[in-house]
């Protein structure tokens, strides 16, 4: 990756007009104010369809694009819904957040009227989409089909012959729920022909996607019931165990994820088909992914099922390099970020540099006097993305706000800004990591804005209030753009058609500078007469 600069901001935050960020005109408009501020990325978090706890790392499949993106004014523009239709569904009184339980209830009321009225089963691309993507598709449809039909319960709830998957069921769920699977189908087709859309006004307009690739899928999930081989589950179709985080000085329980664990050895034998599969597919939806949870690679926390806590874990190996190498001759090489944070052991470090992958530095991990860091800037070697925060940290301001003495003592003198305003100290942190020798460096949205606590997006291993966060029209300026483009450019991180325009301008300022100095009269001296003239001369 060459020297660039990206902003985070999740589809979900975006402005729009009904309840939830999407694919609308707004998306367009955040992009001129990429392109305008000199980035080169715009990073988004996955983009899979929500379900419990709403939460895209544990979404209802690893293909599945989320249907509450799905532009609804696109489907007024083509006359299958009304405006009248769209704003008499409430969506939640608040613009600063996504009401989740209200999208559920309405909007997929609303796309359901534009599906029964799309004449969908004949147009021949929605034929095409659906033949292209069955390898995943139909088992995605089908498995939303008959969550609804059981009343939105999750797979292991369902009526054994189902969840099993019995030949004779899944015909017969197949015939009984036939429009309720293209409804779906058709869904994955909007949203995959709007982000297409969007991706290529993106792309076109100089701005790259960053997606991201949660590591484990979602245990009620199509992927789940679909492919129990992949992972490791026992006889009663329930996980054997599955994964999280072992306990830890901010966690005495450790952290209870409830994903399954994939069987590393069935992915071996099969050349790792599954991966190559999902890799693939994120390379038609990003230009460069993000692999969350890198370290469960090299070794993965294992928890019983049955266990209500992570305490009684254990370390399992996984594939390693060989994963990557199997892409790589599959996939050809592209470009990957590897999530690196936390504890790393010197394996997971070897896996790292093995791979040739960036890993990740946070500069709110960074300012502990009592530690050494290697998040401090000086420490970093050039592969790496350094973000000032994540999704799941605190936003820059609420972070310095909760700094004791001694933290913000270490920052200031590191940085040798005593001097800055209080109001203004997180420029400091972005500029810090806007300076360092990261060949890219991403900010999300709210560091930049300057917002506290009221803008994080995620409190880890909490549930009610997270993933809600939403920008307002308006507070994107071009004086912000501005800011952010000189920093920019100063950072030496602008596009190459930016740097060369910025050339172009400091060689026409000199020619200006040149002409006029052509042009002013030479400096004049006064002389005087030789004496007993009586008169002085001007000599040029």
């Amino acid at each position: 990756m060459k020297r660039a600069s990206g902003i985070l901001l999740p589809v979900s935050s975006l402005p729009s007009r009904y309840g939830i960020g999407c694919f609308s005109g707004e998306a367009r408009e955040w992009i001129d104010f990429l392109k305008k501020a000199g980035q080169s990325y715009w990073q988004v978090l996955p983009l899979s369809p929500t379900g419990y706890g709403d939460s895209p790392y544990q979404g209802f499949s690893s293909f599945a694009g989320n249907p509450y993106f799905i532009d609804l004014e696109a489907l007024e523009a083509e006359g299958l819904l009304t405006r009248t239709e769209c704003e008499s569904a409430d969506f939640g009184s608040d613009p600063a957040r996504v009401d989740y339980g209200k999208l559920y209830e309405n909007r997929l009321s609303l796309l359901r009227l534009a599906y029964s009225r799309s004449g969908i089963g004949t147009d021949p691309d929605f034929i095409g989409f659906v033949r292209e993507n069955a390898d995943w598709l139909d088992d995605y449809a089908l498995f939303m089909a008959v969550k609804k039909r059981f009343g939105g319960a999750p797979f292991f709830e369902w009526a054994e012959d189902i969840r099993k998957r019995w030949g004779y069921s899944l015909d017969y769920y197949r015939r009984e729920c036939y429009f309720e699977i293209e409804f779906y189908k058709y869904t994955q087709y909007l949203f995959w022909k709007q982000w297409k859309e969007l991706k290529r006004y993106a792309n076109e307009n100089g701005i790259r996607i960053i997606g991201d690739v949660p590591i484990y899928v979602a245990l009620d999930s199509a992927d789940a019931w679909a492919s129990p081989e992949l992972f490791e589950f026992g006889a009663d179709g329930m996980p054997a165990s599955v994964a999280g985080c072992p306990p830890d000085a901010f966690s005495a329980d450790g952290q209870l994820w409830g994903n399954p664990l994939y069987r590393w050895e069935y992915h071996r034998q099969t050349g790792y088909d599954w991966w190559c599969r999902r890799l693939a597919h994120c390379f038609k939806l990003y230009d460069v992914v993000r692999i969350d949870h890198f370290r469960g690679f090299d070794a993965y926390y294992s928890i019983p099922y049955e266990d209500r806590t992570a305490r009684g874990g254990h370390w399992e190996k996984g594939p390693g390099i060989e994963l990557f190498r199997t892409l790589n001759e599959k996939l050809g090489k592209k470009e990957i970020i590897a999530e690196d944070l936390g504890f790393l052991t010197p394996s997971v470090q070897k896996l790292l540099a093995d791979s040739g992958y960036p890993g990740m530095k946070v500069i709110e991990f960074a300012f502990d006097p009592r530690e050494e860091s290697d998040y401090l800037p000086h420490s970093y070697d050039r592969n790496c993305v350094v973000y000032t925060g994540t999704h799941d940290n605190e936003t820059l301001v609420q972070w310095y706000r909760g700094l004791d003495a001694e933290s913000r003592e270490f920052a200031q003198e590191y940085m040798n800004n005593a001097a800055t305003p209080e109001a203004e100290r997180y420029w400091d942190f972005i500029r810090l990591a806007m300076m360092s020798t990261a060949d890219t460096c991403v900010v999300p949205v709210q560091d930049y804005l300057g917002l506290g606590e009221e803008a994080r997006l995620n409190h880890p291993s909490t549930l009610g209030s997270n993933w809600t966060w939403r920008l307002l029209p308006g507070v994107l300026t071009g004086e912000l753009a501005e800011k952010i483009y000189r920093l920019t450019r100063i950072s030496a991180r602008l596009p190459e058609e930016l740097r060369i325009l910025e050339a172009q301008k400091r060689e026409q300022r000199r020619l200006e500078r040149e002409a006029e100095e052509r042009q002013r009269p030479l400096p004049t001296q006064a002389c005087l007469a030789p004496e007993g003239t009586g008169r002085a001369e001007e000599i040029v």
